[in-house]
């Protein structure tokens, strides 16, 4: 199941994409605008600008804005910095790799064959669609 923190950090990233000339938005408007709780927000925006997704700007004017265009922003990374591992189990992640403790042969196992099928199911979708992609 979706996170809050992705579903909001997904709300967020959508509306600050609708605005013009990636104006700063403070967090109070969209948080108003997106009925998400301020402090929350705080700290969802706070790591999309960690990882290079937003910037920030302070003082009189300041706020949140895209660095990049929506169109160069793809679900596989916004998922990956706010969700974590797309993978549903550890044993068939990309980036997160583990073996799973339980597990004799991956290469027999049938949970191991469906989450790949999922993952990949999965992947496709976000390295498909970008933050362009949820305001057109």
């Amino acid at each position: 199941m979706l996170s809050k923190k992705t579903k909001y950090g997904l709300k967020a990233l959508t509306f600050l994409a609708t605005q013009k000339g990636r104006q700063p938005v403070q967090i109070s408007e969209i948080a108003k605008q997106e009925n998400i709780s301020q402090k929350f927000l705080e700290s969802i925006l706070l790591t999309l600008r960690k990882t290079g997704i937003l910037g920030s700007k302070k003082g009189k004017g300041g706020g949140y804005y895209l660095i990049k265009d929506p169109k160069d922003i793809p679900m596989t990374t916004v998922m990956r910095v706010l969700e974590g591992p797309i993978a549903m189990v550890p044993c068939v992640s990309l980036n997160f790799y583990e073996k799973c403790d339980d597990c004799p042969d991956e290469a027999n196992c049938s949970v191991h064959i469906l989450m790949l099928k999922v993952r990949d199911s999965t992947l496709e979708v976000f390295k498909n669609n970008t933050l362009a992609d949820l305001v057109s």
